[in-house]
């Protein structure tokens, strides 16, 4: 079975899943005292646009690549669904370039990580992130409330860097944590994004926390992770969890973050206040109801449908709106 029809059938499966749970939960109203709430996959509730929301101007942005971009897509499309004036400035860069954006006021929000919040912009040492997702935004609420920023409900699935290398390769060096690296990686060429040089999460807790020295450190584009692993141009490469690469092939490893350096975490949307007190209750509503089927297995699919089968995320984001009932 091809990697197209692998993915669009699990995403068909996930949407006919959602749609069976909304009739069930509508014509069994007896079992309720027995429902333990536990489903995979939420009852999509569409949207429906106010007239009250209309002339309310928001731009909405992310950060510089495929799960950020169609993350970006699904909130602006949502959003006008909803009655706003929609505009984008998708593929903005780094996390500390979009956050430099928003508090400029040049974006209404955007999607971040906790962890990344956390490690990256309130000074969090990587083993201090909460593993749960609750834990986690409270403590980033708290912080982006002190920049005057507001922090929505965070997304079910989480994502996190990792290190990533060739199956081969890792069996031809015997490793299977990123621990085993130790008395190797001096031999090795390690590649990730330009950011990852400052990142406690990437390159400097690999350094700092794990004591590993890399033969060398090669920034390059994230488009290009995997390509640098397949031309040999790389030993090790940065990876992110939510890869669909990883999910329909054997062909990479992801080496354990035994010391747990390079912490999980889910999405949560940041806007400012100004932005939120403007746009009023349907844009957290909004943005709450539209994330809730975000699973590891949809996200990965919809990464595969851009990075594998070459769709435009904007199109990718309205499939995914339109297969779980947010949409017509």
């Amino acid at each position: 079975m091809s990697t197209t029809a692998r993915y669009k059938g699990l995403f068909a499966l996930l949407a006919a899943l959602v749609l069976a749970l909304a009739v069930a939960a509508c014509g069994d109203d007896d079992d309720d005292e027995g429902d333990t709430g536990e489903t995979t996959e939420a009852s999509a509730t569409a949207i429906e646009e106010n007239p009250d929301n209309n002339g309310v101007a928001l731009t909405i942005g992310s950060k510089n690549f495929t799960e950020q971009i169609i993350l970006g897509e699904i909130y602006a499309q949502a959003l006008e669904a909803a009655g706003y004036n929609i505009s984008t400035d998708l593929n903005l860069g780094s996390e500390q370039v979009a956050l430099r954006a928003l508090k400029a006021g040049e974006i209404s929000g955007y999607p971040e990580y906790t962890s990344t919040a956390l490690t990256a912009f309130f000074g969090y040492a990587p083993e201090d992130v909460p593993a749960d997702g609750q834990e986690a935004l409270d403590q980033a609420q708290a912080d982006f409330e002190q920049e005057g920023l507001v922090a929505y409900p965070p997304t079910p699935f989480s994502s996190a860097n990792a290190v990533g290398l060739l199956t081969e390769t890792a069996d031809e060096l015997g490793v299977s944590t990123v621990s085993d690296l130790e008395g190797k990686s001096q031999d090795l060429d390690l590649y990730g994004s330009p950011e990852c040089r400052q990142r406690i999460d990437c390159l400097v807790g690999l350094e700092e926390n794990y004591g590993l020295e890399f033969k060398s450190f090669t920034p390059v584009d994230i488009g290009a992770r995997y390509e640098v692993l397949d031309k040999g141009d790389a030993d090790l490469s940065i990876l992110f969890t939510t890869d669909a690469q990883l999910s329909v092939s054997d062909q990479y490893t992801i080496l354990e973050d035994d010391q747990g350096v390079l912490p999980a975490g889910n999405v949560l949307f940041v806007a400012t206040q100004e932005a939120a007190d403007e746009a009023g209750p349907d844009f957290g509503e909004t943005i709450e109801n539209v994330q809730e089927n975000l699973s590891l297995e949809v996200v990965q699919e919809l990464n595969a449908r851009v990075d594998i089968d070459r769709e435009e995320p904007g199109d990718v984001a309205r499939a995914y709106l339109e297969e779980f009932g947010y949409v017509q």
